[in-house]
């Protein structure tokens, strides 16, 4: 019995189970309604996956993929390609998430850099402290830890 439970919330936390598959494994049915949640989870991990897969590719101002980027264009195009819109602005797209605590952040989150109340960078949580981005002309895509305390967390919705 502790094997299916241990199964099933694995399969919660990726966001991939059916309320049937979970009845299967002696796990909890979800509640009515809580589809949206593992939705969610699975889009920002979509999101995450697509960032990844574009390590490498040279940074572009305003450049938005694919094979080209600027901070807020990886971050668009990773959403577009999971299924969800995002503004093309890195401030613009603060605005457009759900505000998250450091502590409640999660993979897929979106990390942005500020300095008082102005937005200028943004990367996608990637876990361990460490964001997937496109940093700065010179540079390419690619994982790296946050190098700032002066960071904000939004959900995509």
């Amino acid at each position: 019995m502790a094997m299916r439970m241990q199964k099933s919330h694995l399969l919660v936390r990726a966001g991939t189970v059916s309320a049937l598959t979970l009845v299967t494994l002696g796990g909890p049915a979800p509640a009515p309604g809580a589809a949206a949640e593992p939705e969610l989870a699975s889009v920002s991990t979509k999101a995450l996956r697509i960032a990844a897969s574009k390590e490498g590719a040279p940074y572009r101002w305003g450049a938005q993929g694919p094979d080209a980027f600027d901070c807020s264009g990886l971050t668009r195009y990773s959403y577009r390609r999971a299924g969800r819109a995002l503004p093309r602005t890195a401030a613009q797209q603060y605005r457009h998430t759900e505000h998250v605590s450091r502590s409640a952040r999660r993979g897929g989150d979106l990390v942005f850099f500020h300095a008082g109340s102005g937005v200028y960078h943004v990367g996608i949580y990637a876990g361990e402290n460490r964001i997937w981005h496109a940093p700065k002309a010179g540079a390419v895509v690619r994982l790296e830890r946050i190098w700032s305390r002066t960071v904000w967390y939004g959900r995509v919705r």
